[in-house]
This record gives C-alpha cells, sequence and structure tokens, in this order.
C-alpha cells in the first residue's frame, strides 16, 4: 500500500522546512568548498545545488531513496544548468566504484539515515584516499537539558519528519566509523528552537 503521507506530503514539507534561511546559509558556508568528483549522499529536492561552485567541479552524483525529491532535484539542476548523475538508493549501499570520489557532500542527511555506520563505511569506501567528507549536519546538544529533551521528542518527531533524529552526536558517530572530524565548527541555529537547531559542520578525512 501506497503511503500517501510519505509520497505526496512529506517530501514537500521536507522542502520547505530544508529551506528556511538559517538553513540556507549553513549550506552556503559549505557546498563552494566540494571540488573534483562529488558525490551528494541525500540530495534531497536539489537545495544545494545552486551553490556549488562550477569550475571547481569535474562531476556530480546525486543519491537520495525518494524518487519524489529526486524529481525535484533535477527540476533544479535543469533550472541551474548543471549536469548531475542522479541515483535513487539508500546511503547504505551506494552502487559505485571504489577510491572515485574526492569530495562526498552529506547536508542535512545524516539524521535520517537508519544504519548510519553502514552508510559511513560505503562513503569511506568511495572516498579517494586523499579525499574528504564535508558535512553540516543537526543534531544533539551539549546542553543536558535540551538534550533530555530531545530524547523525549525524538520518537514522535521521527514518525512524523521523514525519520529525522534530533538525538544524534553526529561528530562522534562520524569518527566512530574511523574517519577523523579534521575541522569542526558548532552553532545554534538562529531563528531555530534548541531541539531542532544545534548544528554541527566541517570536514572528516580518512587519515591525518
Amino acid at each position: 500500500m501506497i503511503n500517501l503521507y510519505d509520497k505526496y506530503i512529506l517530501p514537500h514539507l521536507l522542502n520547505c522546512s530544508c529551506n528556511t534561511k538559517p538553513f540556507t546559509v549553513q549550506r552556503k558556508k559549505v557546498i563552494p568548498l566540494a571540488t573534483g568528483k562529488v558525490l551528494e549522499v541525500g540530495i534531497g529536492s536539489g537545495l544545494n545545488l545552486p551553490f556549488y561552485q562550477k569550475d571547481s567541479i569535474k562531476e556530480i552524483w546525486g543519491l537520495d531513496p525518494s524518487k519524489e525529491l529526486l524529481l525535484m532535484a533535477k527540476k533544479k539542476a535543469k533550472a541551474e544548468n548543471m549536469d548531475v548523475q542522479f541515483l535513487n538508493a539508500t546511503a547504505e549501499s551506494i552502487q559505485l566504484d571504489d577510491n572515485f570520489f574526492d569530495t562526498v557532500v552529506v547536508t542535512y542527511t545524516m539524521c535520517t539515515i537508519s544504519n548510519l555506520n553502514q552508510a559511513l563505511s560505503e562513503i569511506k569506501r568511495v572516498m579517494k584516499t586523499d579525499g574528504r567528507l564535508i558535512f553540516c549536519e543537526h543534531g544533539a546538544s551539549p546542553e543536558p537539558g535540551v538534550f533530555v529533551w530531545q530524547n523525549r521528542l525524538n520518537k514522535v518527531w521521527s514518525k512524523i519528519s521523514g525519520g529525522c533524529n534530533i538525538n544524534k552526536d553526529i561528530p562522534s558517530i562520524i569518527e566512530s566509523s574511523g574517519l577523523v572530524v579534521s575541522q569542526l565548527e558548532t552553532m545554534y541555529l538562529p531563528k531555530t528552537p534548541k531541539m531542532l537547531g544545534y548544528n554541527y559542520w566541517g570536514f572528516a578525512v580518512l587519515t591525518d
């Protein structure tokens, strides 16, 4: 049976909620840093596409499990005059070659990946040995009082937001996969509830 909410309503809600000014400002900080052959994991509706520096990109691949969001991303790519190779697949099973990408980009996606350790293993596999992961994510707050409420509300929030988890410690999960977080910045996004707005962004590499 088709889940009408997931198919017809959720993609548009995600596109709108992830396209607010605080999230857009964060995208503008990290996306221009992508270079070479690029894989965007969780490309969604293509909200990052306007911020890539085309002169720095050799080719770009966009992966997402949602056919509905990929349709939006294809329209965005056409509007931006960008040649993007799209893959309808999960991050846990990336059907691409080993040691292929100079840059892997993940923004506001790790919160929704069911098996994040497996996804990071796949990201490591497709990254070149001197490649890097560029990430920008929201997750667990360092404030105990906020984190308590993140844990309390996470199950309900996840059900209505496409599997988004608000209590993941993203940098720790990245490093537990064997990647090294080489640069990290954090902040609460302005005009965003603290439970949803603690942001991590930076780079991770295979070795120091």
